[in-house]
């Protein structure tokens, strides 16, 4: 029988008993090495539905259950000291060192074992500010993974990252859950990043509604369509034996 890494049952948020649910009845199960992805328009309750997940704030309804650490990583981070990459990443490794103890010498081995695979190695030493958009989102997953966690929770790990840096950050989830089967849960607004990477979606149509499923089931232009209120066309594609796709909105379509 295969593990479930984390499960939500009949899960629900609103914030207040007066105010209207984000979202409601929302069930789903995730295993080693498969990925979630998180959809909606803004306003609709993705990063509130993360922060539940990842035990931040707690749920109006339902229940939770993991089987392993989580590691989050917010979609931004800000300090205002010029921490080095290295020890940023070392951070992670707060759980794993006592009360007023310094870091041991197989915190550090770790934090640079992270380093390598992330590819930042040679960036350790510079401060994490003076970093691109992509390398910064890797420091943090670097960090979430410092930490040892089995589940990882991005909260829109390629937002305002351009064309390279996304392949970045992808490319490197895509073979985290693959090589190492860490379990992962990510909000996106590209549903063509869900598409690449996420084995199965869950969609945040707003008032509470919400759907989740197999990502080829849920990326239809209809379910898209309806999602974010605006004709949304899938194209599928051959590339080196296989198919990939892309979501592109028909804006077009607001005008008529």
């Amino acid at each position: 029988m295969v593990a479930t890494m984390i499960a939500a049952q009949a899960l629900g948020f609103r914030h207040s008993d007066t105010s209207p649910w984000l979202f409601e009845n929302l069930s789903f199960s995730l295993q080693p090495g498969q990925t979630l992805a998180l959809l909606g328009r803004n306003g609709r309750g993705k990063t509130t539905l993360l922060k539940c997940l990842a035990e931040l704030i707690r749920p109006t309804a339902g229940t939770i259950s993991s089987d392993g650490p989580l590691g989050y990583v917010p979609q931004h981070f800000v300090t205002p000291f010029a921490y080095s990459v290295f020890d940023v990443v070392l951070m992670g490794r707060a759980r794993h060192i006592g009360m007023f103890s310094n870091p041991s010498a197989q915190d550090r081995l770790r934090t640079a074992e992270v380093l390598e695979l992330v590819g930042l190695s040679a960036f350790s030493g510079r401060a994490i500010g003076t970093l691109s958009g992509g390398e910064r989102q890797l420091a943090l997953i670097a960090r979430a993974l410092a930490s040892e966690a089995d589940i990882l929770l991005l909260d829109e790990p390629a937002s305002a990252l351009d064309f390279h840096n996304q392949a970045l950050v992808l490319s490197m989830l895509r073979r985290l859950s693959a090589q190492r089967g860490l379990t992962i849960l990510m909000t996106t607004h590209e549903p063509t990043h869900a598409l690449q990477i996420a084995d199965r979606a869950v969609f945040l149509y707003g008032s509470g509604k919400v759907e989740e499923g197999a990502i080829d089931m849920m990326c239809t232009e209809e379910k898209l369509s309806e999602l974010y209120s605006l004709s949304m066309k899938r194209l599928d594609y051959p590339t080196g034996g296989t198919t990939s796709s892309n979501i592109v909105a028909d804006y077009a379509s607001m005008d008529r």
